[in-house]
């Protein structure tokens, strides 16, 4: 069955980006000139994926609002000549089928994706961290959730995307233990979350894409709480694919983790130069900057 359909879970407090986060929800803090969700969701686009379901909570209503219409501004908009802009407006709200539903208790990552079970139905699905921005790629950089896609279609199995990562830095993620690995793509032979350094099987981090099959939802479902105390869709996974079988692909292109202050501002930096309008002014700039130490 075709991959139609992605699902954001959103619904975080965002406690490393306080005091910005108090009043705004962290996804709509500006990466360059738009707010990271607006990413994850032309990330989407990108691949095909036009029905999006956002997993809120309390407060987080500016997220529907940014892919919303808004006449009155078109009007102003419109009024004063300023098209482009006008057309950056109203091609937020044709960009996708934007949907939500909340997580009324914050009780993990794997329980948040359980509350796609109603609207996603017995459909393959994407899961998409938004925290993790995956740049338009340049060049012969690999396209990320196409490449999932892909592989998805010819095992007919959930597929994780994971990095490499430093080995002092397992600890802070879902760790894979691959199988024979075979150009970009292994099988899954275990998933750990947040294993110890001496424990980690490898060094192959999940960066919050995921294409997963419609036996995830019974596997949430009867799930326990696991690490810190919550539903963890690590293990919701390992359910499935221990049944079903399941695969990692290795993505060696750009990702930036903004849901962390320091490359939060690396993301903000190397998007820029990515841009076309920007990149050049903004290398000149840099290059400008008197960065030595104070004495």
């Amino acid at each position: 069955m075709k991959v139609r359909k992605a699902v954001i879970p959103a619904a975080g407090l965002g406690t490393r980006f306080l005091p910005a986060t108090k009043s705004i929800p962290k996804e709509m803090i500006p990466v360059v000139d738009r707010p990271g969700i607006q990413y994850a969701v032309e990330e989407c686009v990108r691949a095909g994926i036009e029905d999006i379901l956002f997993i809120t909570s309390q407060g987080k209503s500016a997220l529907e609002d940014h892919f919303d219409v808004s006449p009155e501004l078109e009007r102003q908009l419109e009024t004063k000549k300023k098209l482009d802009e006008l057309e950056a407006v109203r091609s937020l709200s044709e960009m996708a089928h934007i949907h939500s539903v909340r997580q009324n208790r914050p009780l993990g990552f794997g329980h948040a994706v359980l509350q796609a079970r109603e609207h996603v139905g017995a459909e393959p699905f994407v899961v998409m961290v938004p925290d993790e921005i995956v740049p338009e790629p340049l060049g012969d950089e690999p396209p990320l959730l196409e490449r999932m896609i892909e592989i998805h279609d010819a095992h007919q199995a959930l597929v994780v995307a994971v990095k490499e990562v430093p080995q002092e830095d397992v600890s802070s993620y879902g760790i894979v233990d691959p199988g024979d690995i075979e150009g970009d793509s292994a099988p899954i032979n275990n998933f750990v979350e947040k294993p110890s350094v001496d424990e980690a099987p490898s060094n192959l981090a999940s960066v919050g894409r995921y294409v997963l099959t419609p036996a995830v939802f019974d596997a949430l479902a009867s799930t326990e709480p696991g690490v810190g105390n919550e539903i963890q869709l690590t293990d919701g996974i390992m359910k499935v694919i221990a049944s079903e079988g399941g695969y990692a692909y290795i993505h060696h292109g750009p990702i930036y983790d903004v849901g962390r202050v320091a490359e939060f501002l690396r993301a903000t930096v190397e998007l820029a130069l990515r841009r076309n309008d920007l990149g050049k002014p903004f290398k000149e700039y840099l290059g400008g900057l008197d960065l030595k130490p104070d004495a």
